[in-house]
């Protein structure tokens, strides 16, 4: 075992420098060094808040009715309700990529790297939008009620109606052989490992990723339905524990609440002892907030593909709430109970152990409730992923039983060695693959824009005059599945 342990990890660590040296190479911009991916991924997120008019603003009052169930359609093609899809992708985002993401944050540029993951977050709504009603549109359904559908399809889909169906063929094929290097979730295991470790002292990494990759199995093996029945339970329950813990710790430090925000943003724009000044710390920030939402990367659309609706534009303002939660609600707790605390300042903590050690600070046992919730995240994370990346082999490789399956030992497999890598190594591996899915997608967004733009006005006029009726269904949008 010792010597496959030496192996994996020299693998790994040549791996991830030649991974990170392509994703995160830098350009010179206002007397600093850049990352051209931050750019790459900002860009679109301002872009598309303007370009639809500030959809995650003016949509979002639909999109809670949406949620509520208000425009539900039963006999809508589909594999799970709207709210099941949501609670799917939040299982991908909420947990670890803000428990852990705003600590890893916070520890690497200081408190106002919160405030600039926020600030991105409002403006990734938008982006989210752009591409879940994509999915939606462009999406495939078997002759057995399976839906398969992400940027892969509508990529191809879409860019074949503007007749570039080559280039759209193209994107799909780099996009799917990008995104099905995600399987390995490193993030996940890692953290969830290190926090246990902390709490526990157990010091057996290969031995956790055996415990947690046979329950991952478990789950994984009945495909979405089993999936979202798991996370529509788990995800809320595990949101209000862990908010509610956090809540508990902000009234009993409120005096010092005011403070820690004033904090937060004077050190998003005038950091002390980070490389960059303001340009590095938002590049911080932005690096963990588009880990956080997954906008641009298009990840979460394969879940939000298989929503049992007709409309496409429903399910992308469904979508759009989901950075809003996961980021804007959650990030803000949790930057808020690390600064208020003073655990960021601890020395020797890096990553997840900065939440905990907030936690401690207050109730002894609270680490404990931490770790519950962690694991319980990671799980649910595991197993969302395990599905979106099921789309991208499937893509590839083909719809057979045997293709998937083959797929499912494959994922569950990559889960064990999660916990053996330090932080760092994980944060640039799994970065820098996020960054590389991002830039067929990116561009597919971009060249179908107007098709997004043009759908919105459509749903957003029939809606009007639906809302002044009694009662109702989602009207119909002719030719949204392809």
């Amino acid at each position: 075992m010792q010597s496959v342990a030496e192996s994996f990890l020299y693998i790994a660590s040549a791996a991830t420098s030649f991974f990170s040296g392509l994703a995160f190479s830098q350009l010179h911009l206002f007397g600093v060094d850049i990352e051209w991916a931050v750019l790459w991924m900002a860009v679109p997120m301002v872009f598309f808040t303007l370009y639809l008019g500030f959809i995650n603003v003016r949509g979002f009052p639909m999109a809670i009715r949406i949620l509520k169930g208000r425009y539900a359609d039963a006999d809508a093609p589909g594999e799970v309700s709207q709210f099941q899809a949501l609670t799917t992708a939040l299982a991908g985002t909420v947990g670890l990529g803000n428990i852990a993401g705003v600590a890893i944050a916070i520890g690497i540029g200081g408190p106002g790297a919160a405030f600039w993951m926020i600030v991105i977050a409002f403006f990734a709504m938008s982006l989210k939008f752009a591409e879940a009603t994509l999915a939606v549109k462009y999406r495939t359904i078997l002759e057995d009620g399976s839906v398969f559908g992400g940027p892969m399809y509508y990529l191809r889909a879409g860019l074949a109606e503007k007749s570039w169906p080559r280039l759209g063929k193209a994107l799909g094929l780099i996009y799917a052989a990008c995104a099905v290097p995600q399987m390995l979730v490193y993030t996940q295991v890692n953290q969830a490992y290190s926090q246990l470790s902390a709490v526990s002292g157990i010091d057996a990494p290969w031995a956790f990723g055996f415990a947690l990759a046979l329950a991952v199995a478990l789950v994984i093996i009945g495909g979405i339905r089993s999936i979202a029945s798991v996370t529509s339970r788990v995800v809320p329950l595990m949101c209000v524990v862990y908010l509610l813990a956090a809540l508990t710790i902000l009234l009993l430090h409120a005096s010092a609440i005011p403070a820690a925000i004033v904090a937060i943003v004077t050190d998003a724009f005038a950091p002390e002892g980070v490389v960059g000044g303001v340009i590095g710390v938002f590049v911080i920030g932005m690096r963990r907030a588009v880990y956080s939402t997954e906008a641009g990367t298009g990840i979460s659309t394969m879940v939000h593909a298989a929503a049992r609706t007709r409309e496409p534009v429903s399910q992308g303002l469904a979508a759009s709430v989901e950075p809003f939660f996961d980021t804007i609600v959650v990030n803000a707790m949790t930057a808020l109970v690390i600064v208020v605390t003073g655990a960021y300042q601890l020395e020797g903590l890096n990553d997840i152990q900065i939440t905990s050690a907030a936690f401690g600070s207050v109730i002894w046992w609270f680490p404990y409730v931490l770790a519950a919730c962690v694991l319980l995240f990671a799980f649910t994370t595991i197993v969302s992923w395990s599905y979106y990346m099921s789309r991208a082999w499937a893509y590839l490789l083909g719809y057979s039983r045997l293709s998937l399956y083959s797929y499912r030992v494959l994922f569950c497999l990559a889960v064990i060695p999660g916990g053996v890598l330090t932080v760092q190594q994980v944060i640039d591996f799994i970065d820098s693959l996020v960054v590389l899915v991002t830039i067929p997608n990116i561009i597919g967004l971009y060249l179908l824009a107007p098709t997004i733009r043009r759908d919105l006005r459509s749903y957003l006029a029939r809606m009007s005059a639906a809302d002044a009726k009694p009662s109702g269904t989602d009207p119909v949008l002719p030719n949204q599945d392809h």
